[in-house]
């Protein structure tokens, strides 16, 4: 395993990598996961609610619309001043600010509900933000997440990113926060963890406009292919394209493709 000074250089690289492109772009597509998690945790109003790694602010949005008291937090802040902006154009007061997922600023047991949409799954130490989350979970309070999976579609795109640009050695992927086996060793002693599997469907005019819009918009593949010599970038275009390829349902020229992601509920 990386040591802590890895685990430092890591999360600077990744936190440059996100903050590059704009994942608004791609993130504001994909609120219906959110929407669906909050259901599924069945957050009540008046419920105070951490979103950690919000991005864009999906999840923090969603918990608003419930009624909750939302503290929406991530370590870009331009994705928080997009947060923002969305809360104040919808008309929720939501507390924005900057925190490291891995070491959140507050007390223990000061929320009744901490949510994360595809966000903390991507810290390089799982073990610590897991550790956090429950620390500022309040004792029978709840955890919930919507995670990729390793075999879904996002899954399989973060393995093709690796054949060109491999990550750090001993560095577990984000995708095995999408198994259960993973999260029972990250949440152990917890009361209950509950998961169903669901598909988020990525649409888009054609196959090239959706890696064209990810090139230019999703961080982490925005910095892959600026990082690629020539050779490396069309091996990877070649890949993506036959992976969107092997997954499109679409015969009409556009793309519809399924991404398999992980629904966790956990009672703390």
């Amino acid at each position: 395993m990386a040591d802590a000074m890895d685990l430092v250089a890591i999360k600077v690289k990744q936190q440059a990598a996100w903050a590059s492109g704009d994942y608004a772009v791609v993130g504001n597509t994909i609120v219906l996961m959110a929407e669906l998690l909050c259901e599924a945790m069945d957050v009540r109003s008046g419920w105070r609610v951490l979103d950690v790694a919000a991005g864009s602010g999906n999840a923090s949005l969603a918990a608003a619309r419930r009624g909750c008291w939302v503290t929406s937090t991530d370590y870009v802040p331009a994705l928080l001043e997009q947060g923002e902006a969305r809360a104040e154009a919808e008309g929720f007061r939501i507390a924005f600010q900057e925190a490291d997922a891995e070491n959140l600023p507050f007390e223990d047991g000061s929320f009744d509900a901490v949510i994360s949409t595809v966000g903390v799954m991507f810290a390089p130490n799982q073990e610590r933000c897991a550790m956090e989350m429950m620390r500022v979970c309040k004792a029978g309070g709840t955890i919930g997440m919507a995670n990729w999976t390793p075999g879904g579609f996002v899954g399989q795109i973060f393995r093709c990113i690796g054949k060109y640009l491999p990550p750090p050695a001993g560095l577990k992927p984000p995708s095995v926060w999408g198994t259960e086996a993973r999260l029972t060793e990250l949440f152990s002693g917890v009361a209950k963890i509950e998961t169903v599997a669901r598909q988020f469907v990525f649409r888009s005019a054609s196959p090239a406009a959706w890696l064209e819009g990810f090139k230019t918009y999703y961080g982490p593949m925005h910095k892959t292919f600026l990082a690629l010599d020539e050779a490396g970038r069309a091996g990877l275009t070649k890949d993506l394209m036959e992976l969107v390829g092997s997954l499109n349902r679409a015969e009409d020229g556009t793309m519809v493709v399924p991404s398999e992601y992980l629904e966790i509920v956990i009672t703390r």
